[in-house]
């Protein structure tokens, strides 16, 4: 089996992904990983792993990391939904691909990316979050709506400027603290593209990015929900309500796993997530979507 260097454009920006094929016709999936991430780390890892369970598979950087093109090192949640659309057209125009067979898989931040994606796009049939971020800024600021209202005019002030990714020892960074650095500071994560930095305004946009209002609006579109039953990123409580939230076909599987980038690359967690999301995808996307 082998993999394909495609480049694709959104909104005129230039994209570039790694497309395998595992058989003609098989189900298919868009892949998206976590903040900051590129294809070689997270996405790759299972569109790898999917691939070895018989599921094509098209991992992509986004606008401003990687390879592609657009504004560095600066998450934009419109224009990431934007290069979701581009991504599920390539994929579904694919010879190899039957359009009624396209889903998405979304880890990390990308959990919350691929139920908005899908809650917005018809084609896309059936959808995974594992390890999901399932943001929701009336959640976020309900505890404390100064404390939220002040950290975004903190984030706006400074839009343009740039912090870490990670840092180690509590340095300040977007992901602050040890378990991101343990991943993203380390060997784990190497990739010849990614970078170690990113705007303030991207954390802007986290805070204000709404994936669990998505949920209801997936309809008939399954849904399977992955998620370590301990999280201090992303928390379980919003993987369950997520959950909780969809009204059509769902599934949630809770793993075992101590820390949330378990579920990056260690096993024998990543396996179980392939696994699941495998078997729910041979079976969900048998159908066309919205039937």
């Amino acid at each position: 089996m082998s993999t394909e260097h495609v480049t694709f454009t959104a909104d005129g920006i230039p994209l570039a992904g790694d497309l395998a094929v595992a058989a003609d016709g098989a189900p298919a999936v868009v892949l998206t990983g976590p903040f900051t991430g590129v294809k070689e780390q997270v996405a790759g890892v299972y569109a790898a792993r999917l691939r070895d369970r018989g599921i094509t598979t098209l991992a992509f950087d986004h606008r401003g990391f990687g390879e592609s093109g657009g504004r560095r090192a600066h998450e934009d949640s419109q224009g990431k939904l934007a290069d979701l659309r581009a991504a599920v057209s390539l994929l579904a125009a694919h010879p190899a691909v039957d359009p009624a067979r396209v889903g998405i898989v979304g880890i990390c931040l990308g959990g919350g990316y691929a139920v908005r994606a899908a809650a917005a796009d018809p084609r896309l049939g059936a959808v995974v979050g594992i390890a999901g971020a399932y943001n929701s800024p009336a959640r976020f600021s309900a505890a404390d709506p100064g404390g939220y209202r002040a950290a975004l005019a903190s984030f706006l002030e400074r839009y343009d400027e740039e912090l870490p990714a990670v840092a180690p020892g509590g340095a300040p960074a977007a992901m602050g603290g040890d378990e991101p650095y343990a991943y993203y500071g380390t060997e784990r994560s190497a990739a010849e593209h990614w970078e170690n930095r990113v705007t303030y305004g991207s954390l802007h946009a986290l805070m204000t990015f709404d994936a669990l209002s998505a949920a209801p609006l997936l309809t008939a579109t399954p849904l399977l929900v992955v998620h370590g039953r301990t999280d201090a990123y992303c928390a379980p409580e919003l993987a369950a309500a997520v959950h909780a939230g969809a009204t059509g076909p769902k599934e949630i599987r809770w793993l075992d796993a101590k820390q949330h980038i378990d579920l990056y690359d260690r096993e024998p967690y990543v396996s179980q997530a392939a696994d699941a999301a495998a078997g729910f995808l041979h079976r969900d996307l048998g159908v066309s979507p919205g039937t």
